[in-house]
């Protein structure tokens, strides 16, 4: 049997805010963890719209991605169940906009928080991924990558 495989694209939001970083808990398979503001790319919309899109879903903050950090590929193994998954993560930096105080946060998002880097790594057991980690530490050295490196298709921006 030819199985091919299709791993899942994933966009990231890496926050930064006066030396801390944004991040989201939230209620998974494994239990509550921690994650960057992040989600599936939706079809008919860019990866930089797709950021825009998941962080605003699960911060209720606008955000604006202004540089790529990075593109990252990650397998992970559900134990329960034994499920293969591949990740293939976009991460963006960007600007926190304003704060829509009466939206509600995505399905399974417990709450926000700031976190130092140190804060981060020391809570690592806790994390969604490798990647939530990965992501900050890339930021932390100034990875910076210009939006157009990405390129979307109009075909895509067209929808089915």
């Amino acid at each position: 049997m030819n199985t091919r495989w299709k791993p899942s694209a994933t966009v990231a939001a890496i926050i930064e805010h006066g030396g801390r970083y944004l991040l989201v808990e939230e209620h998974t398979p494994e239990g509550l963890r921690l994650n960057n503001p992040a989600g599936h790319l939706d079809p008919g919309e860019s990866p930089a719209q797709g950021v825009a899109r998941e962080a605003l879903e699960e911060t209720a903050h606008s955000f604006t991605p202004t540089a790529l950090v990075g593109v990252y590929l990650s397998r992970f193994q559900r134990e329960a169940t034994g499920e293969d998954i591949t990740y293939l993560r976009f991460a963006f930096c960007g600007d926190l906009g304003a704060l829509e105080p009466a939206r509600a946060l995505d399905t399974g998002i417990v709450r926000t928080l700031w976190m130092t880097p140190d804060e981060v790594r020391a809570s690592a057991e806790r994390h969604r991924s490798p990647l939530v980690l990965q992501c900050i530490e890339d930021h932390l050295a100034g990875r910076r990558y210009p939006l157009d490196v990405v390129t979307t298709d109009a075909s895509v921006l067209r929808g089915l």
